[in-house]
């Protein structure tokens, strides 16, 4: 233990790469690599496995990439926004990777494949990679590596990662704690003028994006969104989301949404960097979970577990009470351990 008044820090011990080079691949560029690359931390679910390896190989790389989020409600448009904005960017010559993450099969467990067809048209641009993610049952809009996935797409040197959520509600916001800008779509006459004053989506949103623009009631949806953020007045200088207006099946307003974005990620400055900070701060707390959890799966024996479960079902004892119990058994039976 550390005497008063000296410093403690963790010493890390790198992740060694995986034995077959993948990562060195990865930064290669190599498309092949990139897609075995997320697969592999698709199936890492153990946080200390071939995945976490990996990202142990190219994470040094990563850092350079943007990553926007586009998420909103069933039906607001979103995969084809995020096909118009495929084209938009690729104009620029810059590169782009998309995280399209879709409901999981009922059959095949996987992604169904809605948004990946909707942006095949790209397919033959080696300058566009398009990956669906299933969510495989995460809440939160994202799957729980869609994080890992875009920083695979980042160590493959992709400029822009567009990342798409699956249709989301006002308190499933996990994309903003991905993305460094947030866009969130919203369409009239679906009672988003309603969704839109909800405190989930009007923290998270950098973009608001009302498409569907030839629609009765574009107008009271775009002041309903611009009163609600008038109740939440920004301190001077801040970035005040603005609300743009969209048709994304011909792509009138999408070189308007990426002007924003380029805005939004030049002025971001400190607070940018304190936003990937809360990320990583984040994504470490769940990962120290989920090591924690898997090493004690490992060192107790499964009927514990079971046993466990009968007594907080069979009201014998509190659901805290099991998992201290189950802690301290897993730390007596753990050499070394204090």
């Amino acid at each position: 233990m550390s005497s008063p008044g000296t410093s403690w820090r963790v010493t890390a011990t790198p992740v060694a790469a995986p034995p077959d080079a993948l990562a060195g691949r990865v930064l290669e560029g190599d498309v092949r690599a990139v897609a075995r690359a997320i697969s592999r931390v698709e199936d890492g679910e153990a946080a200390d496995g071939a995945g976490a390896a990996l990202i142990g190989g190219i994470f040094a790389h990563t850092g350079r990439a943007f990553l926007v989020g586009i998420t909103g409600v069933p039906g607001g448009g979103k995969s084809t926004l995020v096909d118009q904005l495929i084209s938009t960017i690729r104009g620029t010559g810059l590169t782009v990777g998309v995280l399209a993450v879709d409901p999981t099969s009922p059959f095949s467990g996987g992604a169904v494949l809605g948004d990946r067809v909707r942006m095949a048209r790209h397919s033959a641009d080696r300058g566009v990679f398009v990956r669906s993610m299933a969510t495989r049952g995460h809440l939160g809009g994202l799957a729980r590596t869609t994080g890992d996935a875009a920083l695979v797409l980042d160590a493959a040197g992709f400029d822009v990662v567009l990342i798409e959520t699956v249709g989301v509600g006002q308190d499933e916001v996990d994309v903003a704690r991905t993305a460094d800008a947030t866009v969130v779509v919203l369409v009239p006459g679906t009672g988003d003028d309603v969704q839109a004053m909800k405190a989930g989506i009007m923290e998270i949103a950098d973009v608001f994006v009302a498409n569907k623009e030839d629609r009765e009631g574009i107008e009271r949806l775009v002041q309903s969104i611009e009163a609600a953020l008038s109740l939440q007045p920004a301190p001077p200088g801040t970035w005040v989301p603005p609300v743009l207006r969209t048709e994304a099946t011909t792509g009138r307003g999408v070189d308007a949404l990426w002007t924003a974005l380029q805005q939004f990620r030049a002025r971001a400055g400190t607070a940018g960097t304190e936003r990937r900070r809360l990320r990583y701060r984040e994504r470490v707390r769940q990962l120290v979970g989920d090591v924690l959890l898997a090493r004690l799966e490992r060192t107790l024996p499964r009927d514990l577990f079971e046993q466990a479960v009968e007594d907080v079902a069979g009201r014998r004892v509190d659901p805290y009470t099991a998992a201290h119990a189950l802690v301290a058994r897993a730390a007596a039976a753990t050499p070394g351990a204090a």
